[in-house]
């Protein structure tokens, strides 16, 4: 009987996965929307993919080495952050740019809180803001499609600047967005399929949503965010009178929900807080698309939340056993 009776601390169950599986698993439903991105704007991506997940690797290991910590480059979580940097950044950005944004990432927004599991902020998305605050013009320039094998393609020649679908929408409204994509249904289809100026990673609502469903089927993210903060999105578009189809396939969203607010560590842990989290993070998506004077919202609805997440997990808590 001496044996049939033990304590000891938490965590009392245990998973066979791991923090490596979940952010490799994650980074795998993430390659095809990178390898669109390289495909549609040239090797020139392919070298912004690069320096920004070497960036974060080396900035991982320095801020180890500084803090007296054990090394944690091999989890996977400093890879991906340097990753989803790359793929909200501007295809075409000078090098410099994702290296002072991964630094911003990994040693402000994560090591500075104390490390994985510590961070408040999605570390991508901190980095991605402090750039667009200090070279603006920089981080909203962007590349027109382009013809695999161009000079422009292989980087010989610099690429004609384009503008983005939800550009034109802030700036000239709905339906010359629409005529800029060309024909209606030809314009759903560029959108869908990723044929449109934007951030590296964030334009074929395609493969973003294929591999959210690939980490919904494997469990590793809840459906419940994705759904509500795209749904809201749709929902409150189309009660504000515009298109809401044209809404959730333009911009960030599909990258933003199914890899941005579902992090595990930035949202909230119960089922009922993280449908509070995604609704909010919807309601203010739409608010800054429709009635401020940035065309797009993704980034900062998550940021928010992110800061509302204590907050949502204090007051949604689940009740206790035999209470």
């Amino acid at each position: 009987m001496t044996n049939a009776f033990k304590v000891r601390v938490s965590p009392h169950v245990f998973d066979r996965i791991t923090t490596r599986k979940i952010m490799l698993s994650v980074i795998l439903a993430l390659i095809p929307a990178a390898v669109a991105g390289v495909y549609f704007f040239g090797l020139r991506a392919l070298y912004v993919i690069l320096t920004s997940c070497t960036s974060a690797l080396v900035f991982e290991y320095l801020c180890n080495r500084l803090m007296g910590r054990k090394v944690s480059v091999y989890d996977g979580s400093a890879l991906l952050t340097g990753l989803l940097l790359a793929l909200i950044l501007p295809p075409h950005v000078p090098l410099w740019i994702p290296v002072v944004g991964a630094f911003v990432a990994i040693a402000i927004a994560k090591q500075a809180f104390g490390g994985l599991g510590a961070n408040i902020f999605n570390p991508a998305l901190v980095g991605r803001a402090f750039l667009v605050a200090s070279w603006p013009v920089l981080l909203t320039s962007w590349p027109q499609i382009l013809a695999p094998g161009s000079p422009a393609w292989l980087g010989s020649v610099d690429a004609v600047t384009s503008a983005t679908p939800l550009g034109v929408r802030k700036t000239q409204g709905l339906a010359a967005a629409v005529n800029f994509l060309g024909l209606k249904s030809d314009a759903y289809w560029h959108l869908f399929t990723g044929s449109v100026g934007g951030s590296l990673g964030e334009t074929s609502a395609l493969l973003l949503l294929a591999g959210g469903l690939c980490l919904i089927a494997a469990k590793i993210i809840d459906w419940r965010i994705p759904a509500v903060f795209i749904g809201s999105v749709f929902v409150l578009s189309a009660a504000l009178g515009e298109d809401p189809l044209f809404h959730i396939l333009s911009g960030g969203l599909f990258l933003g929900a199914f890899f941005m607010a579902t992090d595990y560590v930035t949202s909230p842990t119960t089922k009922k807080g993280r449908l509070i989290f995604a609704l909010g993070c919807g309601v203010i998506t739409v608010a800054i698309r429709f009635f401020s004077g940035l065309p797009e919202g993704v980034s900062y609805s998550i940021l928010i939340m992110n800061a509302l997440t204590p907050l949502i997990d204090r007051h949604i808590r689940p009740r206790r056993f035999g209470t």
